[in-house]
């Protein structure tokens, strides 16, 4: 098994700037990718990040690219979601995943991911 622990949240000005951090340990040699999902009041759980371990492919949602980044620390199995020019609509309860191997285009999908952090909350204020 995988265990997830997240760290980093809490309220940011609109146009300010926070960094999560995901924790993996356990069975982590069976990781195949990470990722970052949001969900907010009343909506889908959404995809905002993902990376693969051995390549380092990255992928983003529309509503992230150019302001959101994800990382690896490869040593210390942690995962950093750098969020800059954060907005009201970034609001949301973010959720680290991982996932064993599957299709990039799985990436995007909540559904194919194994392990789930506890979440924590992004709140923008304006």
């Amino acid at each position: 098994q995988v265990q997830l622990v997240e760290s980093g949240g809490g309220l940011v000005q609109a146009g300010g700037s926070l960094r999560l951090s995901c924790a993996a340990s356990g069975r982590t040699f069976s990781i195949y990718s990470m990722g970052w999902f949001r969900q907010a009041p009343g909506k889908e759980r959404q995809f905002v990040a993902a990376l693969t371990w051995s390549l380092g492919n990255t992928y983003y949602g529309d509503s992230v690219k150019g302001r959101f980044t994800i990382s690896k620390d490869n040593a210390k199995n942690m995962v950093y979601l750098q969020m800059n020019s954060l907005k009201a609509v970034d609001t949301a309860v973010y959720f680290c995943a991982a996932a064993r191997p599957q299709a990039a285009s799985g990436l995007y999908d909540p559904r194919n991911f194994n392990y789930w952090g506890q979440g924590s909350q992004v709140t923008v204020s304006s």
